[in-house]
């Protein structure tokens, strides 16, 4: 089976897909710093070696693109891609974002089906993308897939922590599969695998213990102390019980590239040792400005990881405590890069290129493999 991936980033549906077995023969992304990630890791060294296009997708001919990995229309399988997703944010406030020209994108997308004519089709975006005010360019490419022979087996939001990934994080994903191909019985999306701890059935969902190293002894005192005593109705052995019963990671390996946090300021690690464990912002004392007039939000903002839960959206921003709950669940700085990628189940062998921004764009932009992997599995199954 072959695939395309557009809007490429640092490759994490592509490593989806070459985990299900799919060659992906051409990917395409603008981002240098993304387009380095992708060729160490999906290029060098590779058996099948995909036709890494680093440049504006705009100015790319499709018919040369065709000719170079040499596919004509209709034989692609499966085309891939996330849009840059800007514009469609959900942290965009009133009509800001409506008329962003990287909402375009989306219909450039559209014209790499008009022309490949795949199989199928699998996009993910932000779920700003179904709010009304982006309704235009939803229905716009909807209504273009339909009319080129296209069925929308699925447009709508899932949340990655049912299925197996680490953190709560809700993407739109858009399903079109071509009107000859015969898949009657195609469940899509897929059944969650992991399960809400309330819910009574099992695996339940994967916590942020997972990505980190096993709680100590005195780490789960701490905790039980800061958090599970004063601020639920566990008693002391119930949650020693639930703490130790957490999943857990390894420790990151002192020789890995991405083993670095950004390097907080003297006021910033004394805001961390004021803050308790799975505590937030408000508990260390420490007030925004934006709060002046009685502002309420940005809850999230300088606070803990929740250890026992899955994590917090890992975002753009997830190396900057700033940004999220991105502080090291017990030490006083933020996520490490390689934290940040393993929430987003990237092996520990998948190596980010660039500054600890440009990193921490590319993980936070990527669709986790994990999931990726659950979805093009499921689809693949029936071609």
């Amino acid at each position: 089976m072959k695939a395309i991936d557009l809007f490429a980033g640092a490759g994490g549906f592509s490593l989806a897909a070459r985990e299900c077995g799919v060659d992906v023969i051409a990917a395409i992304e603008l981002d240098s710093a993304a387009s380095e990630t992708y060729r160490k890791n999906l290029v060098r060294n590779a058996k099948q070696k995909p036709h890494l296009i680093e440049g504006d997708i705009n100015q790319v001919n499709i018919d040369d693109l065709m000719a170079e990995v040499g596919i004509k229309s209709r034989e692609l399988d499966l085309l891939l891609g996330g849009p840059p997703c800007q514009g469609f944010s959900t942290h965009r406030i009133n009509g800001a974002g409506v008329d962003d020209p990287r909402n375009d994108l989306l219909l450039r997308y559209y014209e790499f089906v008009e022309k490949l004519n795949p199989k199928m089709f699998l996009i993910e975006n932000v779920a700003g993308l179904l709010w009304k005010r982006h309704a235009d360019y939803l229905e716009t490419f909807l209504e273009l897939a339909e009319e080129h022979g296209y069925k929308i087996h699925f447009c709508d939001i899932l949340n990655a922590r049912d299925y197996g990934v680490p953190q709560g994080r809700k993407r739109v994903f858009i399903l079109g599969i071509r009107h000859d191909i015969e898949v009657e019985d195609l469940v899509f999306p897929p059944k969650p695998t992991h399960f809400s701890p309330t819910s009574g059935k099992s695996p339940q969902w994967r916590t942020t213990s997972c990505v980190f190293e096993k709680l100590t002894d005195e780490l789960i005192e701490q905790y039980i102390e800061d958090y599970f005593r004063p601020k639920t109705k566990l008693t002391d052995e119930q949650a020693r019980e639930l703490l130790r019963s957490l999943d857990h990671g390894e420790p990151v390996s002192e020789h890995d590239p991405c083993n670095f946090h950004m390097q907080p300021s003297e006021k910033m690690v004394a805001r961390f040792v004021r803050t308790p464990l799975n505590g937030s912002r408000t508990d260390s004392g420490h007030t925004l400005k934006c709060h002046s007039n009685g502002y309420k939000g940005h809850k999230d903002v300088y606070g803990r990881v929740m250890i026992h839960l899955p994590s917090n959206t890992i975002t753009t921003g997830c190396n900057n405590p700033s940004k999220g709950r991105f502080v090291h669940p017990w030490l006083h700085h933020g996520f490490t890069m390689r934290h940040a990628a393993r929430f987003q189940t990237f092996p520990d062998s998948y190596e980010f290129c660039g500054t600890s921004t440009q990193q921490a764009k590319q993980i936070g932009n990527a669709v986790p493999r994990e999931l990726g992997r659950i979805l093009i599995k499921s689809i693949c199954e029936k071609l």
